[in-house]
């Protein structure tokens, strides 16, 4: 599959492949438009994949670039960026049986290197700024594209500047700030945050905001996690994918990569039913699907999953498309039902996940009590960030036992307990 244009998603016309994500015509988003692959050997094609790196550019053939796999040689030099992606799919039989259902999986996307999903879209970006001459990479934040851009650009050997919001959680501005990247907290909203940079995009000659001028990339690298389910799931889909919204990128380019390896038969099996998650103190998504509407009104985000906290998403109305065409949904949960699905999926998981995983584990919860998912079914549960990165959301949520250093105290304190 090459690359061929960028293409309008509304009224399909097509532009260079170049910096750009706004159709001059219509204003609508662009995206990466492909040949048609030609596959003769679908053995020979899954072969060929399985040999390639141990990262997303074992997927490079789907992918924008010129240039095949970036970098060295050796994709355990950093000449190339980080190596993203072959993240753990993790069979998930107690929390599945603490739902009530038969099988459930766990793509933990956290096992990246800066610990979330953002590596992904972050390398696949990188690496086309690098052939398209950019110098200096940048990026709008709600914290996890901060980690990935800063720590990206340092093994590039790049300058970076990544603007967040000025709330942002500590833990997510110390884990970047350390890449050495110039952090720039604004005074608002990831929405005041990412206006900022849209503007800044067209004045700073060699700045690539991966999430701007380089969004159509940038947006690609999300299904790479869709590659590697079908893969880890041996060549075959789910039955049922359970993911965050945010920008709704992430959302799509799930559905899209499926679609695309589905359309060549590389993966056997159904288009998946889709489930989107949001916390209800930003919920533009939800809100639009639950009325019936095909567009959602931008809301003033209020929730501790600031990771999710897009109050204007740009792929909402096609998030929306993705989950009514699949017979799925767009839930939503409060902060304190996100807090308890962090607590789920650790007891039952052993996975610590952040608000944003909190926020998606509450829904599978919530739709299993509804009766929503057939208990047959084979279910995903995608978790996009670390837990280490919103250590407040889960502080006074459990019992620390304190006692003297004696065998008596201890017996004391836990009298009864099992041996």
């Amino acid at each position: 599959m090459a690359a061929t244009a960028l293409k309008c998603r509304e009224c399909k016309t097509e532009y260079a492949l170049e910096a750009r994500y706004v159709c001059e015509r219509c204003f609508g988003p662009l995206e990466v438009a492909y040949s048609a692959p030609d596959v003769h050997d679908v053995g020979e094609l899954r072969r060929k994949i399985q040999g390639g790196p141990q990262n997303i550019w074992r997927y490079a053939d789907f992918l924008p670039l010129e240039s095949g796999q970036p970098g060295s040689a050796s994709r355990n030099s950093t000449a190339g960026g980080l190596p993203a992606g072959c993240t753990p799919l993790i069979r998930a039989d107690r929390l599945a049986e603490r739902l009530g259902l038969r099988e459930v999986w766990v793509k933990n996307d956290a096992a990246n290197p800066t610990h979330s999903f953002k590596d992904r879209v972050v390398s696949v970006a990188s690496a086309r700024a690098k052939e398209l001459g950019f110098t200096t990479l940048a990026c709008a934040s709600t914290g996890n594209l901060a980690n990935a851009v800063a720590a990206q650009a340092a093994a590039l050997g790049l300058p970076s500047y990544v603007f967040i919001p000025s709330n942002l959680e500590e833990q997510k501005i110390l884990a970047t700030g350390v890449y050495g990247t110039n952090v720039v907290a604004v005074k608002g909203n990831y929405d005041d945050v990412n206006r900022l940079c849209v503007e800044l995009s067209g004045e700073r000659e060699g700045w690539a905001f991966v999430n701007v001028n380089m969004r159509p990339y940038y947006a690609e690298g999300s299904k790479t996690l869709a590659y590697e389910i079908a893969e880890q799931l041996g060549w075959s889909t789910p039955d049922r994918i359970v993911a965050p919204i945010a920008s709704g990128s992430l959302f799509t380019k799930l559905d899209k990569g499926f679609e695309e390896w589905r359309e060549i038969n590389l993966i056997s099996g159904s288009r998946p039913t889709f489930n989107g998650a949001q916390a209800v103190g930003c919920n533009p998504v939800a809100h639009a699907f639950e009325l019936g509407r095909d567009f959602c009104q931008p809301v003033k985000p209020d929730t501790i999953a600031k990771s999710l906290a897009i109050g204007n998403p740009a792929d909402g109305p096609y998030a929306l498309e993705v989950a009514r065409a699949t017979n799925g949904s767009i839930e939503q949960v409060t902060d304190d039902e996100i807090r308890r699905g962090i607590r789920l999926l650790a007891e039952t998981t052993g996975v610590f996940t952040e608000t944003a995983g909190g926020t998606t584990a509450a829904t599978l919860a919530k739709l299993a009590e509804q009766g929503a998912i057939d208990p047959g079914e084979r279910v995903v549960l995608v978790i996009t960030g670390d837990g280490l990165k919103t250590l407040d959301a889960v502080r006074d949520s459990f019992a620390v036992h304190t006692i003297e250093p004696t065998y008596e105290a201890f017996e004391a304190e836990f009298a009864g307990a099992a041996v």
